[in-house]
C-alpha cells in the first residue's frame, strides 16, 4: 500500500517510509530515519532530529550518532512530536502529541508515552510499559516491562547538584524492575532501583531502593504493607 504524504512534508535523503504509513501535514523525516508499516505520524512531528548541545550540557553530546532513527510497525505518533536519531521504537508503540523522545533510547513494544511526555537521552524502556501525560523520564534510567508511571511522576539523575566536573561520572537515573507503578506526582531520586511489582503513591518521595511487592508513601516514601497477591503481574495474566 503505498504511503499517504501530506501537505508541506519534507523526506530527506535515505529515509524509508514503510508500506501504508500516513504521514501528516507539515512532517519532517530527517536522513536515515526507518519507519515500518503502517506508521501513523501526526501533523508537525519531526522524526530523526539530532541533539543540539549547549556548552553548559552535562549529559548531551553534539557527536552524530551512528544509528538512525527506527520505528517499528503500526506504531502511532501524535502531533507536534519529537523524535531524535539513534533511538529505536518497537511495534505498536504509542506517542501521545507533544511528547518528546530523545537520542539512544530504546522503547519496546506497545508502550505508550503520554501527552507531553519526556523521556531524556540513553533510557531504556521495556515492552508494555505506559508513561502517562507530562512525565518526565530523565537520562540513563531503566524501566522494565509492565512498567506504569503515572502523569507528571519526575525521575531524577544528578544527586549532588554539584558544580564539579567529577559529578558528570556519578550520574545515573532510577530503575523500575517489572511491574512496578508510580502514583502521580512522585519523585524519583537518582541510582535507586524500585522492586518488581512495588507501588509507590501519589505524591511521594523516592530516596532509597525499594523492595519488591510493596505499597511505599509518604515523603519521604516508607513502607506501608505488601501488594495484594491479586495486584501482582502473574496474577494479570491468568
Amino acid at each position: 500500500m503505498t504511503p499517504k504524504i501530506g501537505t508541506h512534508v519534507v523526506i530527506e535523503p535515505g529515509a524509508i517510509i514503510g508500506e501504508g504509513c500516513v504521514l501528516g501535514h507539515n512532517v519532517i523525516v530527517h536522513t536515515d530515519v526507518q519507519l515500518g508499516k503502517g506508521v501513523r505520524v501526526g501533523d508537525n512531528t519531526v522524526l530523526g532530529k539530532s541533539p543540539f548541545r549547549s556548552v553548559m550540557s552535562a549529559t548531551t553530546t553534539s557527536q552524530p550518532t551512528e544509528t538512525p532513527l527506527i520505528v517499528g510497525d503500526d506504531c502511532i505518533i501524535g502531533a507536534g512530536c519529537i523524535l531524535y536519531t539513534g533511538t529505536t521504537l518497537g511495534d505498536h508503540t504509542f506517542l501521545g502529541d507533544q511528547a518528546t523522545v530523545r537520542e539512544h533510547c530504546s522503547i519496546g513494544r506497545m508502550t505508550v508515552i503520554g501527552k507531553g511526555a519526556t523521556v531524556e537521552n540513553g533510557t531504556y524502556v521495556g515492552h508494555r510499559v505506559k508513561i502517562e501525560t507530562g512525565a518526565y523520564i530523565t537520562a540513563f534510567s531503566v524501566i522494565e516491562d509492565d512498567c506504569f508511571i503515572a502523569p507528571e511522576v519526575t525521575f531524577t539523575n544528578d544527586r549532588f547538584l554539584g558544580r564539579t566536573e567529577e559529578r558528570k561520572q556519578h550520574f545515573k537515573g532510577p530503575t523500575l524492575k517489572r511491574g512496578a507503578r508510580i502514583g502521580a506526582n512522585a519523585t524519583i531520586l537518582p541510582g535507586i532501583t524500585i522492586g518488581e511489582d512495588t507501588l509507590v503513591g501519589a505524591g511521594s518521595v523516592v530516596t532509597k531502593d525499594l523492595e519488591p511487592r510493596y505499597l511505599y508513601m509518604g515523603v519521604p516514601a516508607k513502607k506501608i504493607r505488601e501488594v495484594p497477591e491479586d495486584q501482582l503481574i502473574e496474577a494479570q495474566k491468568q
